[in-house]
């Protein structure tokens, strides 16, 4: 089995999808009206600063105005360079005014009701490389972890960036997908972003606050920027000119990587080839089956994401504690997946099934810890805690799949649950003892869903004989098939 990119392209949105062993890991989504904003790049203004919260709200011509902490402010120095590290912020009130403008980027997605997050620490990403035009700093990805390649990484590109320090002081970051490459494929990234970075600043002197000054490419063309890898063997696309357009794009960026991409003209869709809209129904449900019949039930809440683990039907074969061993590392796997397919960020816990020995409970965090490597996404664990709650967090920068595909419920307004048919029979009932004491009327029309009514008439006909018996007045039902069981009208008649 091989690992695939495969690329979706139709009117009206653009999905990826990575395949690993011909396993779905990852989706990405992006809609014509719901673009995201990471990486774009605004002349902005600040409408409002909140010294108690030491944050900013900040206009980028958006529905929702951006939010700023004050570690997200970089202070400059006369040379345009950063002055200080986010561990020594200022008070908001020193660093910025209301009607200012300023150059920010997008660091977060607007998520709910929450605008995007904003950060003066501006950057531009090549393949290899990020230029951060405002600090001196050559940084190396951590996921780089040879001392001896960070080492020569480090030196190739102070090396090959000192012709044009002169004219653009910068520092940069070298990025993962760097790790082994040439000097001559870094080199090629480098005349790119400084190029990219002057034309960015020559609109930015004409433009008027709020307004966008710099967009990051399509999604199709980030595939090959931040996703592909040497273990990526194809890049299959199903739109002709969208894979011209790429193919293009990597005959000039990256031309190594132009024979693993393909156009797919078969007329069986794409995805549905490969399983991945199955998979993406499932990512929405809240159950997961593992293959041993354990199961996890995946609870994402707006504060963090809650995963329990069940053994379900495994009964296993030795003795409880093998079972329950078994079934934990058997979920800590499929727990790193659907964190990356569903792309659930911010505070996760897991309750994995209570461990009374000491090693499995180690090797069960291992396994979790080294399914996460190949995750994209910074993640940190931070261990088992006295209640045996795994903590860990994982960084989010857009929607989940949930939150793009999905709204809440109007009948439950996301709440997950419904009044039962009883508990909204008693409240119907209430109402019209409630307004039998405010309204001298002739009788009650109660317009309700089918099965409030189908109650009202059968198991609950007794009580509202009596209540009828009580108020002297008449009370009569009618279905409405449009109201979903919570909704229900009295009328006056």
């Amino acid at each position: 089995m091989t690992d695939e990119i495969l690329v979706n392209v139709g009117p009206t949105e653009t999905r990826v999808a990575l395949v690993e062993n011909g396993v779905v890991q990852e989706i990405y989504i992006e809609r014509v009206k719901h673009k995201g904003f990471v990486g774009n790049i605004y002349k902005a203004k600040v409408v409002r600063v909140l010294p108690g919260m030491q944050a900013a709200f900040v206009d980028i011509g958006q529905d929702k105005a951006g939010f700023m902490h004050a570690g997200d402010f970089a202070p400059l120095d006369a040379n345009g360079m950063e002055t200080r590290h986010h561990a020594t912020t200022a008070d908001i009130r020193e660093l910025v005014r209301e009607g200012q403008t300023l150059l920010v980027q997008v660091a977060k997605d607007p998520i709910g009701t929450k605008g995007a997050r904003l950060t003066t620490h501006i950057s531009v990403s090549a393949r290899y490389l990020v230029y951060m035009p405002h600090t001196q700093h050559i940084g190396i990805s951590s996921r780089i972890e040879d001392e001896a390649e960070r080492e020569r990484l480090r030196s190739a590109v102070e090396n090959l960036t000192a012709p044009y320090r002169s004219q653009y002081p910068g520092g940069f970051i070298v990025r993962t997908l760097a790790e082994g490459v040439s000097e001559e494929e870094l080199a090629a990234d480098i005349p790119f972003v400084y190029h990219l970075w002057h034309n960015l600043a020559d609109t930015l002197k004409t433009a008027q606050a709020p307004a966008l000054i710099y967009e990051d490419l399509p999604l199709f063309m980030r595939t090959l920027r931040d996703l592909m890898r040497p273990h990526i063997a194809k890049v299959r696309i199903d739109s002709r000119e969208s894979y011209q357009r790429l193919a293009d794009f990597a005959a000039h960026y990256a031309p190594e990587i132009g024979a693993r991409i393909e156009h797919y003209p078969g007329e069986r869709p794409l995805f549905d080839l490969y399983g991945i809209e199955e998979e993406m129904r499932r990512a929405l449900e809240k159950k997961v089956i593992l293959k041993s019949g354990g199961y996890l039930v995946i609870e994402q809440t707006e504060a963090m994401t809650v995963v329990d683990v069940n053994t379900g039907a495994f009964v296993g074969h030795r003795n409880l504690e093998e079972t329950i061993f078994k079934t934990n590392l058997e979920a800590a796997a499929a727990i790193a997946r659907q964190l990356r397919l569903r792309n659930l960020g911010g505070i996760i816990i897991i309750d994995f099934i209570d461990m009374s020995e000491s090693e499995h409970r180690r090797q069960v965090l291992r396994t979790l810890d080294k399914a996460l490597e190949k995750d994209l996404a910074k993640t940190s664990i931070s261990g088992a805690s006295m209640l045996g709650l795994v903590e860990m967090t994982r960084k989010r920068t857009r929607e989940s799949l949930g939150q793009i595909l999905c709204a809440p419920c109007p009948a439950c307004q996301g709440r997950g649950l419904l009044k039962s048919v009883e508990t909204v029979c008693y409240e119907i009932c209430r109402e019209i003892l409630r307004e039998a004491r405010m309204y001298d009327n002739q009788k009650f029309l109660v317009l309700a869903s089918q099965l409030v009514v189908d109650r009202m008439l059968d198991e609950e006909s007794a009580y509202v004989a009596d209540l009828e018996a009580f108020i002297h007045r008449p009370i009569e039902f009618q279905v409405e098939s449009v109201y979903h069981q919570e909704q229900y009208d009295i009328v006056l008649v």
